[in-house]
């Protein structure tokens, strides 16, 4: 009876020379790295790099992915390493999958996480899409955030290092999408241990910064970018107290979110006012006390479940979740409404939750990643 045969570092039970693996390159110091290894292995690697905005006007800006910069120094790496490099233009699909959602977003009044739909809708869908078409039996990625065999097959963890764990920007990888993806970089326990790599390799990027902004907003003036996409976005209102009180004017909605204290221009009051609602509808910025900003209750729809039973199968889930990348998984009881949709009841409140952002689903006692979905403003 023949032995089955061995799996390769990837786990895939094919020869290590035969084994095509297309990796996304941003021209980063991680994705870099990826390509390297996985050469050096011997693997047949197959750089892509996606250009996915007008990369000249941003040559020379610091801190933004996908520019012009990056996809020079992702073909240097390809060039140094030995393996073919190929440079799509994607800059109509962002735009119409990423860019408008978040102008869009803004205005009316939410907070949105762009870089998780970059994910979701173009390099986990669109690009993958695309492996597949160049014969990859997987597709790799420089993302901070683990892929283990359950029992029920492959299974989202959070990386081995806390401080770079990316699982709250991958909660919408479909099981799927996990099936063909790796990450290469997931247990490795720093970033120091990834740049010792790229010096091994001889990487240029070795030393490179790590991008800090959201790719087309380079210099985090996200009202700015609003403005040009959405021309008149910025029109002036009032901001009012919970009792409807006019304390002061804003020049427009899009300057402000959920939670902010400073920059709201009406100082001179006995106690801090935050922002605790948006209406563009009435072009109002609505203020009031911290604790009015404490939220128990949490609807959650577009909800990506990974468990291993259906997700609308119980009443009730007792996991942790996340409500921004910034903060660590709170307890939570999350009751499904329908396989897409639940209602997340908080242990303890949080404050400056807005629709927008994501609701991350983990194990309370592990690693594993359960999931999520987008907060929203409930019916």
């Amino acid at each position: 009876m023949p032995f089955d045969p061995p799996l390769s570092s990837l786990g895939l039970p094919k020869p290590v020379a035969e084994t095509r693996v297309v990796v996304a390159m941003s021209g980063g110091v991680d994705s870099s790295v990826v390509a390297a290894e996985l050469a050096a292995e011997g693997y047949d690697v197959v750089g892509v790099t996606l250009q996915l905005y007008d990369h000249g006007a941003a040559l020379a800006k610091k801190g933004a992915c996908c520019a012009g910069r990056d996809i020079h120094d992702a073909r240097r790496v390809a060039e140094e390493m030995g393996f073919p490099h190929y440079v799509l233009d994607y800059e109509s699909k962002f735009r119409d999958a990423v860019i408008d959602e978040f102008a869009d977003a803004y205005l009316g009044g939410a907070t949105p996480v762009p870089c998780i739909r970059c994910n979701e809708r173009v390099k986990f869908r669109d690009l993958l899409e695309t492996a597949k078409d160049l014969g990859a039996d997987c597709m790799a990625t420089g993302h901070y955030i683990q892929r283990k065999s359950g029992a029920s097959g492959a299974q989202l963890h959070r990386a081995a290092d806390p401080v770079r764990d990316q699982s709250y920007f991958l909660f919408s990888t479909t099981q799927e999408q996990l099936d063909f993806l790796r990450f290469p970089l997931g247990h490795l326990a720093t970033k120091a241990e990834t740049r010792a790599l790229a010096a091994k390799h001889g990487l240029a990027v070795a030393d490179k910064p790590d991008s800090q902004d959201i790719c087309f907003v380079p210099d985090g003036n996200y009202a700015a970018v609003i403005e040009k996409l959405r021309p008149g976005a910025g029109e002036p209102g009032e901001i009012v107290d919970m009792a409807g009180t006019v304390l002061g004017v804003h020049e427009g909605v899009i300057h402000y979110t959920i939670g902010q204290r400073r920059g709201l221009g009406i100082g001179g009051l006995s106690e801090p006012l935050y922002v605790v609602k948006l209406d563009p509808d009435a072009r109002r910025v609505i203020v009031g006390p911290k604790e009015a900003l404490a939220t128990r209750k949490v609807p959650v729809r577009e909800i990506n479940w990974l468990g291993d039973a259906p997700f609308d199968s119980q009443a009730e889930w007792h996991l942790s979740v996340k409500l921004r990348s910034t903060r660590p998984p709170a307890p939570a009881i999350i009751r499904p409404l329908s396989a897409h949709e639940a209602e997340v009841e908080l242990l303890t409140p949080e404050e400056g939750i807005s629709p927008g952002q994501a609701c991350v689903f983990y194990d309370g006692e592990g690693t594993r990643v359960f999931g999520g979905g987008w907060i929203w403003k409930g019916r």
